[in-house]
């Protein structure tokens, strides 16, 4: 996908990118080197995981 490019998104998730800054990242990027991506927020740590049934679960 590139930038700006919404073609594969479903409608709604589309429509909710217009007139938005951000940008999707795909996640095929955060997971390449493994299911699980952690995050620093804040004073925070969090843990992003790609489950067994292809599900993001993103707990503190």
């Amino acid at each position: 996908m590139t930038d700006g490019d919404s073609r594969n998104l479903p409608s709604r998730q589309s429509s909710q990118l217009a007139g938005s800054d951000s940008q999707p990242i795909d996640s095929q990027l955060l997971f390449s080197k493994g299911r699980e991506v952690l995050i620093s927020h804040e004073d925070s740590l969090y843990r992003l995981r790609l489950t067994s049934n292809n599900k993001l679960i993103l707990t503190k």
